[in-house]
């Protein structure tokens, strides 16, 4: 299997049009149909589906293009990595959950950037349950996640901190006004969540289900700022890190609960998978992150 095999192969399943892929890698259409079918014969299988003057991937086709994208990115990285000598360079693509993108790596971004000028950073949102496809096709090549263990075998992980879980509201709702407030007492009680997927709404999730408890109406959203903006309404309660919400708490504008049910709280670990290529760039980012967002505790701010 030659590297121009791979080449040709992307490119085509991005075109499907045989003829625009000899156009962009700069050969002609004969070309690029032997090195398609030279591939296909060694892999044993057809890539493609010739119909009339359409073309579209096989099953066998789609399956392998994580792969053949996974290999070709690894080769540019690695000549990157031999042009740069030492200096790390090159992209590397990152995915966090918003709160951690907004309110963890900002100081990160900024002293990498001051460190490390030739390497582009690529920041991209995520669930738990995008996660594992994404590091295994390299869409991502690190990944900060949010959950109590990173149980899948073909990750690599590594701890930085945990992160307090608040579980926050108006302080006019007559919950705000209880001394502790236990699971049962969110019976009834609307609630404003992040996704399906986020790791600290699946603890709660959890500790409701284990209980038998039905919470009141529950309305999710896709951003955390405007979970916000709706406590700010008195529309409900909410759970959020304490680094989201710290600036609101100091200036009174909400009130973090006690909660005296099973802890929220949530550790922050970096991923990436087994089985990728560890780039000077990759390494840089993943110190400097591990260097920056180390595990002291955010301030315990002051309910009432």
């Amino acid at each position: 299997m030659e590297v121009r095999q791979l080449q040709i192969f992307s490119v085509l399943a991005q075109e499907l049009n045989f003829t625009r892929t000899a156009e962009r890698v700069h050969t002609v259409q004969s070309n690029v149909t032997s090195q398609i079918k030279a591939l296909e014969e060694e892999l044993g299988a057809p890539l493609f589906d010739r119909l009339g003057r359409r073309v579209a991937l096989t099953d066998a086709g789609r399956r392998f293009q994580p792969f053949a994208e996974q290999a070709l990115t690894a080769m540019e990285q690695g000549q990157r990595a031999l042009k740069a000598g030492a200096e790390p360079s090159g992209p590397v693509r990152v995915g966090a959950p918003e709160s951690l993108l907004t309110y963890r790596l900002p100081p990160v971004l900024r002293a990498f950037r001051q460190r490390y000028p030739f390497v582009e950073l690529i920041f991209r949102p995520h669930t738990d349950a995008s996660l594992g496809a994404e590091l295994e096709t390299g869409k991502l090549d690190l990944a900060l996640n949010m959950c109590d263990v990173v149980t899948n075998p073909v990750f690599v992980s590594l701890p930085l901190r945990n992160e307090r879980i608040f579980l926050i509201g108006h302080a006019s709702l007559p919950i705000a006004r209880k001394a502790t407030v236990k699971p049962a007492d969110l019976a009834g009680q609307p609630l404003l969540l992040t996704e399906y997927g986020c790791g600290y709404r699946a603890k709660l999730d959890r500790v409701l289900a284990l209980q038998n408890v039905r919470p009141g109406h529950i309305t999710e959203f896709s951003s955390v700022e405007a979970i916000k903006q709706c406590v700010a309404a008195s529309m409900g309660l909410a759970i959020l890190p304490a680094i989201v919400v710290a600036g609101e708490l100091r200036r009174r504008q909400f009130k973090a609960l006690h909660w005296a049910g099973p802890s929220l709280d949530i550790a922050t670990y970096i991923v990436w998978h087994k089985d990728k290529w560890i780039s000077p760039a990759m390494a840089a980012f993943r110190d400097l992150v591990r260097e920056t967002i180390d595990g002291s505790e955010t301030a315990d701010w002051r309910r009432g």
